[in-house]
């Protein structure tokens, strides 16, 4: 099978949400959308209550009428529909195989409650090992656009941001890549977000020190250069901050088209990680998020 993008299908608004947003991107990488939905999910919450052969139909009938929805707004674009009867997870990772994005819903409650990531995802991203994006309930084509006035002055289109959390520790190539490719798609800007501590002995009731705020965003302008090379035509804001970024993180997403984070395959602890940051951001952000697995 040529790759595509994949996207879980439960009938919920949320995967119904992220089945439109992994259709814009489809069209917009000229691959084809790969519809998988599992019989046996749980989380069909949202069928009929009136018994299981019932749900059972309306099952089978909601991926149809999902995809019939997806080509009246991309009559071009290639949908694959596939049902499986195996468990939700492994079903999304085998499907994975083959893709690649995987895009799945996440029920975002309120700006303060934010995503609201369930087992199935949870699972899924920890061990998936392709870009995986979430994608809130609300989320619509509309709000990747900016409204404000600032669009038009700038010489990107009026595409909002797409913000990237970066970690000079270990700045990790895949995840800078799909930043940029991704701000590169949409003619969007990219802001570039690194968070910093003060090495000892300075920590954060001595004087500010303007010595090491130089020295890591020098860091960071050096880690971008070659990307910014490789994309010239992206608009590129990068901002230091001292402590961790997730806060501001979230704070970026409220005007965000998608924010992008990253994820170690591999760490000091057994079993797949998703560190503090990106657990952060995942459960509270406004906008889409793509999480990028990366040794």
């Amino acid at each position: 099978m040529s790759r595509t993008v994949t996207v879980g299908l439960d009938g919920s608004p949320q995967s119904l949400a992220a089945a439109r947003w992994a259709a814009r991107e489809a069209w917009s990488r000229r691959l084809p959308l790969r519809l998988v939905c599992a019989l046996d999910w749980h989380s069909f919450t949202y069928a009929p209550l009136t018994g299981t052969d019932t749900v059972t139909r309306w099952a089978r009938r909601m991926p149809h009428e999902a995809e019939a929805r997806l080509r009246r707004d991309h009559p071009d674009l290639r949908i694959i529909n596939e049902q499986v009867t195996r468990e939700p997870v492994t079903s999304l990772l085998t499907a994975a195989e083959d893709a690649e994005l995987l895009v799945l819903g996440s029920r975002g409650l309120s700006r303060v409650t934010g995503f609201l990531v369930g087992s199935v995802a949870l699972s899924v991203m920890a061990r998936a090992e392709l870009p995986l994006v979430l994608v809130r309930a609300d989320e619509a084509a509309e709000k990747e656009r900016r409204r404000d006035s600032a669009a038009m002055a700038s010489r990107t289109a009026a595409c909002r941001d797409v913000v990237l959390g970066l970690d000079l520790r270990r700045p990790a190539d895949p995840v800078i890549e799909f930043a940029f490719d991704a701000a590169a798609r949409r003619k969007a800007a990219l802001r570039v977000l690194n968070g910093w501590s003060r090495p000892f002995p300075y920590g954060y009731t001595a004087p500010f020190d303007a010595e090491p705020a130089v020295q890591n965003a020098s860091e960071l302008r050096d880690v971008l250069r070659p990307w910014r090379e490789k994309f010239p035509d992206v608009e590129v804001r990068e901002r230091s901050v001292i402590g961790s970024a997730a806060g501001h993180l979230v704070d970026a997403s409220a005007d965000a088209a998608l924010v992008v984070v990253g994820r170690f395959t591999h760490g000091p602890w057994p079993g797949p990680r998703i560190g503090p940051v990106t657990h952060a951001v995942l459960h509270h952000s406004a906008a889409p998020v793509a999480v990028i697995a990366h040794d």
